[in-house]
């Protein structure tokens, strides 16, 4: 990473205000909407003007007027900043909902990696490990667990030799009783997630993860953002 690189992270970290991270996913949504809505307009003219025998242009063209529009709805729908990080904590804020974490409660943060042979691949993700899920569990709304541990099932199986993410596992069944270390039981939707986030543990060294989709740079360049920040809160910690 460059000096100016560093400059620009530490400057982001020392802000007195919230940091607002904008998700890449989200960028030219209403572009992306307006051309589907132009290319439906086009392809209702050819399905008028073009005769039959072509008609399969026209057919085509509106299909994917449809698809472009779908694209930029979803993409206008997201929130219009996947993270903020302010002095207290980490809030993460998707369509499905939202959750946040304590600084305090971070005890690691770096770029997940799984083996490959001798290798050691970095995934396009941020990994944090969690020093008490309880807090989590508190915060995250019903539907985005459901969704995390939909969206993580590839993720599970990195490891397990699985090339494609898509190989059937015991593993993607969770149980819906987790019991926390000082002996309280969770159950439902937050049980599930709690055994998925061990496992993920167990396997990646992490227990949330952070799409680099959902950042506005580079997975390398967040963790390092992050660490300082975290760095920052700490030493002002009483």
């Amino acid at each position: 990473m460059s000096g100016n690189e560093n400059n620009t992270i530490n400057k982001d970290a020392s802000q007195t205000q919230s940091i607002k991270i904008r998700a890449a996913s989200k960028r030219n949504g209403l572009t992306t909407f307006i051309v589907g809505v132009g290319v439906l307009f086009v392809a209702i003219l050819l399905l008028i003007v073009l005769p039959k025998a072509v008609y399969l242009i026209g057919i085509f063209a509106l299909s994917g007027s449809i698809v472009t529009m779908l694209i930029g709805w979803f993409k206008m729908r997201e929130p219009p900043h996947s993270i903020e990080l302010t002095k207290r904590f980490i809030h993460y804020q998707h369509r499905h909902g939202k959750w946040q974490l304590d600084w305090d409660n971070i005890q690691r943060i770096d770029v997940p990696k799984i083996s490959q042979g001798i290798e050691q691949i970095p995934l396009s993700m941020v990994g944090i490990r969690i020093k008490d899920y309880q807090p989590l569990l508190d915060s995250i709304s019903p539907r985005l667990a459901t969704n995390l541990l939909l969206e993580q099932r590839a993720l599970l199986l990195h490891n397990s030799g699985c090339a494609t993410g898509g190989c059937y596992n015991n593993d993607l069944i969770e149980d819906d009783r987790f019991k926390m270390p000082d002996g309280t039981i969770v159950q439902g939707i937050p049980a599930m997630l709690a055994n998925r986030m061990s496992k993920l543990r167990n396997s990646l060294g992490f227990d949330l993860f952070i799409s680099v989709a959902e950042l506005d740079r580079s997975s390398e360049e967040f963790v390092a953002l992050l660490k300082q920040c975290h760095i920052n809160v700490l030493q002002e910690l009483p």
